[in-house]
C-alpha cells in the first residue's frame, strides 16, 4: 500500500525532496524501521537519517515515538527537533 512520506527542515534538505509516495515493504513495521529502510535507499537518505534518534515522527499528523507501528498510516512525516530562542 502506498504511503506518503513528508520531509521537513534539514531532513528535507539532505534527502532533496519535500515528499514522495512509496510502497513500504510489509516487513517494515515501525517508524524506526522505516528510517532504517529509507537509509538504504541512497547516500542522501543515509545522511538524512544518520542521527535517527533525534528525528521526530508524525503518523497521519499525530506525533508518535519512533517505535510506533506504521500499520495503516497514510502519511508519515519526519522532522528534526524544534529549537527556539
Amino acid at each position: 500500500m502506498p504511503v506518503k512520506i513528508l520531509y521537513f527542515a534539514w531532513v528535507r534538505e539532505k534527502v532533496g525532496k519535500v515528499e514522495e509516495t512509496l510502497d513500504v515493504p510489509a516487513a517494515v513495521e515501525t517508524a524506526q524501521q522505516l528510517m532504517a529502510w529509507l537509509s538504504d535507499r541512497g547516500p542522501e537518505y543515509a545522511q538524512a537519517f544518520a542521527r535517527a534518534e533525534v528525528i521526530r515522527v508524525a503518523l497521519d499528523r499525530t506525533h508518535v515515538k519512533a517505535t510506533a507501528s506504521i500499520a495503516g498510516a497514510r502519511e508519515i512525516a519526519f522532522f528534526p527537533p524544534v529549537t527556539g530562542g
